[in-house]
């Protein structure tokens, strides 16, 4: 009999963004770090409570961050 896995819960229910209106700046270490896994993997919008519209800024942000070495 095959397990299934537990669902992750959401982070957060409000987008961060959203609540502070900000944008995703690839600058933002700390508030980077919150959305990506241990393994260094970008979360999901669902897990991560983030909307779709600063989940794509978000990612964005991320990927830029990660090429200059500050994460």
């Amino acid at each position: 009999m095959i397990r299934e896995r537990e669902k992750e819960r959401k982070i957060d229910q409000k987008c961060y963004f959203c609540e502070s209106k900000g944008l995703p700046d690839y600058k933002d270490v700390l508030i980077l770090k919150r959305y990506i896994s241990d393994r260094g993997k970008i979360l999901s919008g669902e897990r991560s409570g983030v909307c779709s519209k600063h989940q794509r800024g978000l990612s964005a942000a991320i990927k830029r961050a990660r090429f200059l070495a500050l994460l």
